[in-house]
């Protein structure tokens, strides 16, 4: 009995046991996690003591999103038309150059400001141009069956350079300089880029063709003409626009009187999706997807909706927790059905319509949040946006039920990505 409890929690390792290259982009991606969050933290704290400016800090966001959606489209394409390898091994050589960048202008008697706002968009583009490869070669070295436990073992990695990157970040910035993160980064990318290089090749199919804006709207109309793949971008994006305000922390420690706690609601959220990835053995066994989708993007936004009322910081945190526990949910559900249903062939393009979907939804969230914050408060704010994002998740699934009633045995399009999967793997083992 005991035995089954633990299989039926505990992580399932399946992906890590049967690729290889699971196993070396679960590492790059730890490392790259953990070199990030060094320049995520000491960049904006450079600009903080180059200016004392808030706005100026602020213009940085505004910086990386326009790179991000451009190069994210364009990286869609890239990685149906060239080997997706390549892409990340010249993807990563370049953060490591920018990280460079930022070590050389950081040495400088009187570091200049404008290097900082250059790499923060350099960053952004290889993201965009990175993140569709890197997502779409999930889907090939994964057995279609463990893509679930494949997401999940990605989150977990996620999860734990999330809650202590930042913490390791802010300590080196404190005690050792801005220099000493920016080697730190480089040094994590260099380390990330050989990895990468180990990889087995992802050339593109024979008849590929090369990245257009025709080979982008191709993939636009497709993920249009699936009812399932719209619902699952359609509901993250109205629960990230509605429910996302993490611009807005600060006031609520305010309102609440507990400053002391701006730092534990950043890493609450994280803390509920580690709890779920460390007990997300039962996810493997499930094949309704879309209710991941919808009941865990419905749970993030009461969780949401609840931080807004209750006035005991301990709660507020709880509540926090369990939004972060169902994003995770919505997560898990979202990257399996579009591993398990998305054609070989376009699977670069529909990752980069991906990357949208998750950006600019957070970054679009935190305006709303600040702008209804302003007008009616900051509590009203939460518990407004969490009550529309149940709403918008409610119409969103009454207009697509299709996303609901997702199968992954009985799917059409599953099913035949499951048959593609396997006599290309049938292909490979008689060559």
């Amino acid at each position: 009995m005991a035995s089954r409890l633990r299989g039926a929690l505990l992580p399932d390792l399946s992906p890590w046991r049967s690729s290889r290259d699971f196993r070396l982009l679960w590492v790059q991606g730890l490392i790259t996690f953990f070199s990030s969050f060094m320049a995520m933290v000491a960049l904006p704290l450079q600009i903080k003591d180059l200016t004392g400016s808030p706005l100026a800090v602020g213009i940085m966001g505004a910086v990386e999103l326009v790179p991000l959606i451009v190069f994210g489209l364009y990286g869609g394409a890239l990685a149906d038309a060239v080997d997706r390898r390549r892409v990340l091994v010249l993807t990563e050589g370049g953060m490591a150059v920018m990280a460079t960048i930022l070590l050389v202008n950081a040495l400088l008697p009187t570091p200049a400001l404008w290097p900082l706002y250059v790499v923060a968009a350099g960053v952004s583009a290889l993201a965009g141009l990175q993140r569709p490869a890197l997502d779409s070669l999930m889907a090939r070295i994964v057995p279609h069956d463990q893509q679930t436990a494949a997401a999940a073992l990605n989150a977990l990695r996620w999860q734990l350079g999330a809650i202590a990157g930042p913490a390791l970040a802010g300590l080196v910035v404190a005690y050792a300089g801005h220099a000493t993160a920016y080697t730190t980064t480089a040094v994590g990318f260099v380390a990330s880029v050989l990895l990468c290089a180990r990889l087995a090749p992802a050339p593109p199919a024979h008849d590929a063709e090369k990245p257009s804006l025709r080979g982008i709207a191709e993939g636009a109309r497709y993920a249009w003409s699936r009812p399932v793949l719209l619902g699952t971008y359609a509901v993250d994006l109205a629960a990230m626009f509605f429910a996302f305000p993490h611009t807005i922390f600060p006031f609520l420690a305010d309102d609440l009187d507990a400053e002391w706690s701006l730092g534990l609601m950043y890493a609450a959220g994280s803390v509920g999706s580690l709890l779920l990835s460390l007990t997300s053995g039962w996810t493997s066994r499930v094949r309704r997807h879309g209710l991941f989708v919808v009941v865990g993007a419905a749970g993030w936004g009461l969780a949401i909706a609840a931080a807004g009322w209750f006035t005991d910081i301990w709660l507020v945190l709880l509540c926090l927790a369990f939004a972060g526990a169902g994003d995770m949910l919505s997560g898990l559900g979202r990257s399996t059905i579009w591993n398990q249903t998305i054609p070989e062939s376009l699977r670069g393009r529909l990752a980069g319509i991906e990357v949208l979907s998750y950006s600019v939804g957070p970054q679009l969230g935190q305006v709303r949040a600040g702008a209804v914050a302003g007008w009616t408060g900051t509590r009203a704010a939460f518990w407004s946006g969490g009550l529309l994002c149940v709403a918008s998740v409610g119409l969103l699934t009454a207009a697509l039920p299709k996303l609901v009633t997702y199968d992954a045995a009985t799917d059409e399009d599953a099913l035949r990505r499951r048959a593609q999967k396997e006599g290309t793997a049938a292909a490979e083992a008689a060559a």
